[in-house]
């Protein structure tokens, strides 16, 4: 098989651990293929080639709707493809999506494929929920293989008509990269000093029971509801709830859940963190208390570091965990999440029980060499 140019396009850098890690450099052993990855300049962007052997390609591609700079970015991506020769385009997210899947169709690439990586417009209403539809069915028109990342973004892809069902691929039982559970999502490598060094960081206590939950602090993440939950719970002595990740100004969280996590000391706000993996092994249980997702892979990476999981099911979720023994659904209002929380609070073995055949279910169908196999062989790239 002769090496192929595979060029993927995406929006911004801090999805690139997340959507690729080191598949670039797995697949390159096997197929000796070169990979670039678009994406709007930045210096991780620049910084990661190296480690995941991939040439950056740096072209602005806004995440927001902006006619002027997606003309822009469509003609620097059709001057690249014909420039560089080619021969797969792979394209994210809906705007990546939609500049990426423009670019390859306007140059005659064969193998165009769109990874549908959720709904964005499900919790969306009016001329914005239109809108962005619209731009779901153009990328699906205009490519030649959908990859939807879940059983429930596929059913959104049929019941809205996104784009022919022909078209439509689940990689396993998805996911779009799986998890490095071997190494990086491993809670054996990591030293009970490197864990024990963190927790003084934090001032959490060997005796805490941590609720943790890592990602963006944003509405649609369910954080409001689990301050809500939070209220309620933290009257117990023996409690702390962890949130590794930034707020952020789209889909911001209430003013009120903003101030309750800044302002009380039970509640341990990180920020952004360029490395959350250790931080799952300060955890008791992870909360994913979300409204929509594409597939809910840090909820993957909490089971494959022996936590039990609680989530809502969301779009996208139901495949995330197997109920009562991985974890446990909840309704998305804080009386569910707090009486999952407590229930786990109260059964340390059911805690321990869940993590464990947690870590086996992630190894079994979401270990990422697996859906890089199934990448190559599906996909052809």
């Amino acid at each position: 098989m002769s090496e192929k140019r595979v060029l993927h396009v995406i929006t911004i850098s801090f999805v690139i651990k997340h959507f690729f890690g080191n598949q670039f450099n797995y697949l390159t052993s096997k197929t000796g293929n070169r990979y670039y990855l678009a994406c709007t300049p930045s210096e991780e962007l620049a910084l990661w080639q190296s480690d995941y052997n991939y040439q950056q390609v740096p072209i602005e591609i806004t995440r927001s709707i902006s006619p002027l700079k997606d003309i822009i970015a469509i003609y620097k991506l059709v001057k690249f493809i014909k420039q560089e020769k080619i021969d797969v385009v792979v394209a994210h997210t809906p705007k990546g999506g939609l500049v990426g899947m423009i670019a390859a169709f306007a140059c005659n690439i064969h193998n165009r494929i769109y990874f549908r990586h959720g709904i964005a417009y499900e919790t969306s209403n009016g001329f914005k929920k239109t809108l962005l539809k619209n731009i779901e069915r153009i990328s699906g028109y205009l490519a030649t293989q959908v990859v939807n990342v879940s059983k429930g973004v596929e059913s959104f892809a049929i019941k809205d008509r996104l784009n022919p069902l022909y078209k439509n691929l689940i990689l396993k039982k998805g996911t779009c990269n799986g998890i490095d559970a071997l190494t990086r999502f491993n809670p054996q490598a990591y030293s009970e000093n490197a864990a024990s060094d963190l927790k003084n960081k934090l001032n959490i206590n060997d005796e805490d029971f941590v609720i943790g939950y890592v990602g963006r602090l944003v509405h649609d993440k369910g954080i409001d509801e689990l301050l809500e939950a939070w209220q309620k719970l933290r009257v117990n002595n023996n409690m702390k709830l962890l949130l590794v990740g930034p707020f952020e100004d789209k889909d911001a969280v209430s003013d009120l859940t903003r101030e309750r996590i800044l302002s009380d000391p039970k509640v341990i706000f990180t920020d952004y963190v360029p490395d959350s993996a250790l931080y799952f092994r300060l955890m008791n249980v992870f909360v994913l208390a979300t409204y929509r997702e594409g597939f809910p892979t840090v909820s993957l990476e909490a089971s494959s570091m022996e936590l039990p999981v609680i989530i809502t099911r969301a779009t996208g979720c139901e495949e995330a965990i197997i109920e009562n023994e991985t974890g446990i659904f909840v309704e998305n209002n804080a009386e569910s999440i707090g009486n999952v929380i407590n229930k786990y609070f109260l059964d340390n073995f059911l805690c321990e029980k869940h993590g464990t055949t947690g870590r086996k279910f992630v190894l079994e169908y979401f270990e990422q060499s697996i859906i890089w196999d199934t990448i190559h062989n599906e996909l052809g790239y």
